[in-house]
C-alpha cells in the first residue's frame, strides 16, 4: 500500500460509510461504499463538521451545511495551492491520496538529467500537472471539460505556475492523442487517469475495462526514443493493480525494457492508524 503524506489534509476517522476528513481549516463527512465497518465516531470533530455530502435514494445527493462554508478554500502540498470547492456529487476538486503519485512523477523528473515533456490526460484540476511543472517539466494538459480545465489554470496560478511551459486544452483524449500521432509529437512520460466510464465522440458510452487495454496502446507512439515512465491510475473497482500491471508490462516493457510495478494507494486514518484503500495505481519506469 503506497500512503499519501499531507500536513494540509487529515483522514480524521471513518465509520458506518463515511469518513470525516480535514481540507486545510475545513471539515468534510463524506460517504465512502468501501467503509463497511462500524465506528464509535468518538473525535469530537464529527459533531463539528463544516458540512456533510447525503446522498439520495433517487440518486446523486446534496451537502447539508452546517457552518460558514466559503465557495473556495486553499490546500497546500509542498509549495502548491489548490483552490478547492464542495462539488456535487461529494467531490472538492482533489484526490489527497493522489499525493503519493505526483511525488512519484517529481522524482523521477528531477533525476533524469534532461528536459522532460509530460503529457497529462485525463487532467482534471490539474493536481499531477502542477507537481510535474514545479519538477520543472514542460506539461500538456488535456481534459474534455471546460471548466476543469479553468480550475487547473486558477490553480496555477494560485501556485504560482503560470509562466511555465504548460498547454491547457480542452479536447477529447482519444482525438489529441490521434492527432498527435499524425504531427509527430512525442513525450518523455504519460499521465493517464481515465474516469470508469465514459463517453466516446458519437456520444457512445464506454466502460475501462473494456477500453482500457486500446488506450495505453494508442499512446506508445507518442512516446519518446527513453520515455521515462508511464502512470496509470484508476478508481474502477473491478480493475486490480494487477492487471493494471500487466497491461503497463505487455504494452511497454517489451518494447522500452524497464519495470513495471502496481499498487493500491490510500490515507493514513489518524483515529486508528490504519490505511483506507482509495485506489489502484500502475507506473511503467524507464531504465
Amino acid at each position: 500500500m503506497r500512503t499519501a503524506h499531507w500536513q494540509d489534509y487529515e483522514l480524521i476517522d471513518t465509520a458506518s460509510g463515511e469518513r470525516l476528513e480535514r481540507w486545510g481549516d475545513i471539515l468534510l463527512i463524506r460517504p465512502d461504499p468501501q467503509i463497511i465497518w462500524a465506528g464509535d465516531r468518538k473525535d469530537p470533530r464529527w459533531q463539528g463538521a463544516h458540512a456533510r455530502y447525503v446522498r439520495s435514494t433517487k440518486g446523486g445527493g446534496a451537502w447539508e451545511i452546517y457552518k460558514k462554508l466559503p465557495d473556495v478554500w486553499p490546500v497546500r502540498w509542498e509549495g502548491l495551492t489548490f483552490r478547492l470547492k464542495a462539488m456535487g456529487f461529494k467531490h472538492t476538486g482533489l484526490f489527497p491520496e493522489q499525493a503519493v503519485n505526483w511525488r512519484f512523477a517529481q522524482d523521477k523528473i528531477k533525476g533524469a538529467g534532461r528536459p522532460v515533456k509530460v503529457l497529462n490526460l485525463f487532467g482534471y484540476t490539474g493536481a499531477a500537472t502542477l507537481a510535474c511543472l514545479r519538477a520543472g517539466a514542460a506539461v500538456t494538459h488535456v481534459d474534455a471539460s471546460k471548466g476543469m480545465v479553468q480550475w487547473a489554470k486558477e490553480n496555477a496560478q494560485a501556485s504560482g505556475l503560470s509562466d511555465c511551459p504548460v498547454r491547457w486544452l480542452v479536447d477529447d483524449c482519444v482525438k489529441f492523442v490521434q492527432r498527435e500521432q499524425r504531427r509527430g509529437n512525442v513525450y518523455d512520460a504519460i499521465i493517464m487517469d481515465p474516469p470508469s466510464y465514459g463517453r466516446g465522440p458519437g456520444g457512445e458510452v464506454w466502460k475501462l475495462e473494456e477500453q482500457l487495454y486500446g488506450l495505453i496502446e494508442m499512446c506508445l507512439p507518442i512516446l519518446s526514443e527513453k520515455p521515462l515512465f508511464f502512470l496509470l491510475n484508476s478508481y474502477t473497482t473491478g480493475l486490480s493493480p494487477a492487471v493494471m500491471e500487466y497491461l503497463l508490462g505487455l504494452l511497454l516493457r517489451g518494447r522500452f525494457g524497464g519495470a513495471v510495478s502496481s499498487d493500491e494507494i490510500g490515507l493514513r486514518v489518524t483515529a486508528t492508524s490504519l490505511t483506507l484503500p482509495c485506489g489502484s495505481t500502475a507506473i511503467w519506469a524507464g531504465e
